[in-house]
């Protein structure tokens, strides 16, 4: 899952940033209004960290224009202002939900997870894909009531193919929601992640359509799905 966090505070934009990453997400930054709202305008995030007090553009009007533009994409408002009327303000704006600073990271985390499951459509912490079960809040995955060893990225793939369960998915979109600005667009890892996923939880589970890119099976045992 790929988050773009847009904080003028160094340090905390700093701590966020490390945090959010170790959690396995991709991460951009913007350190002001107007950076963030190019990036958000030009790539896909499954989820925005915004701060209100920026500069250039405040988080007030970074808002008004992603929604003005048509942008869906669920924003979680991080500031110290938590009188009432901002925080009425912020959600009748287009704002998903509002944290309050000083904030802990574990309910960060929680209040992002629930609103890249919500924006999904899927509400339950667990995705249930046959024996593969998917459990958003542990970040694990279990296969036939084992766990299965995933890395970092090998997990946000899986995570991203069950959230969109039945679509077929672009090499380019799924690329967009797992790697940030930092990545090599050109290099191999997404093939090297899918083959990985393949053998740790079948060659079934995730199915290429050339030309048009990848989806799930059903994770059972068989030979190269590839047609």
């Amino acid at each position: 899952m790929r988050i773009l966090i847009i904080e003028d505070e160094p340090d905390l934009l700093s701590a966020l940033t490390q945090a959010l990453r170790e959690e396995g997400y991709a991460v951009d930054t913007a350190s002001d209004g107007r950076e963030g709202l190019y990036k958000a305008q030009i790539a896909v995030y499954d989820a925005l960290v915004l701060d209100l007090m920026i500069p250039q553009l405040d988080g007030w009007q970074v808002l008004k224009e992603l929604r003005q533009g048509g942008s869906t994409v669920p924003v979680l408002i991080l500031t110290a202002r938590d009188a009432l009327p901002d925080r009425v303000r912020g959600l009748d704006a287009g704002a998903d939900d509002y944290l309050v600073k000083p904030y802990e990271l574990k309910e960060l985390l929680a209040r992002l997870r629930a609103l890249i499951r919500r924006g999904a459509g899927k509400p339950s912490s667990i995705l249930q894909l046959g024996g593969i079960a998917v459990d958003t809040a542990g970040k694990r995955v279990s296969k036939d009531g084992a766990p299965v060893a995933l890395t970092g990225r090998e997990y946000a793939l899986v995570e991203f193919l069950a959230l969109h369960r039945g679509e077929m998915l672009s090499r380019t979109e799924i690329y967009d929601h797992l790697f940030d600005e930092e990545d090599d667009s050109l290099s191999n890892l997404l093939d090297v992640h899918v083959c990985n996923v393949r053998k740790k939880l079948g060659k079934k589970f995730i199915l290429t359509r050339r030309g048009q890119g990848y989806t799930l099976g059903d994770g059972g045992p068989g030979g190269d799905d590839d047609v």
